[in-house]
């Protein structure tokens, strides 16, 4: 699947988000189809996550918005944080942390 088009993630606990990264999304490096991605971005959390707030775009309305530039391991300890992931896709680089 290309990067910048993901299907939303689901952690064992239920909480979601969709982690997109391309030249459209705002991540790092800023290209399509990358090997890998350092930070990527991240849109209408579920819920509200204190681990994605200092990326928020919009503090008023933290479920919906984006969160730019957060970087991959920030999405691998939230991933943690909530049991792992049961379903969707993460961009390259960032490690799919299932539901153990």
């Amino acid at each position: 699947m290309p990067t910048g088009n993901n299907k939303r993630i689901k952690c064992a606990d239920g909480f979601s988000m969709s982690v997109q990264a391309s030249k459209y999304n705002y991540c790092e490096p800023r290209i399509d189809n990358a090997n890998e991605y350092t930070a990527v971005e991240v849109g209408f959390p579920s819920d509200y996550e204190s681990m994605l707030a200092p990326w928020v775009e919009d503090p008023d309305n933290y479920t919906g918005t984006v969160y730019g530039f957060v970087p991959a391991q920030v999405i691998v300890d939230v991933c943690a944080k909530h049991g792992g992931v049961v379903s969707g896709d993460l961009p390259n680089g960032v490690v799919y942390l299932e539901k153990a």
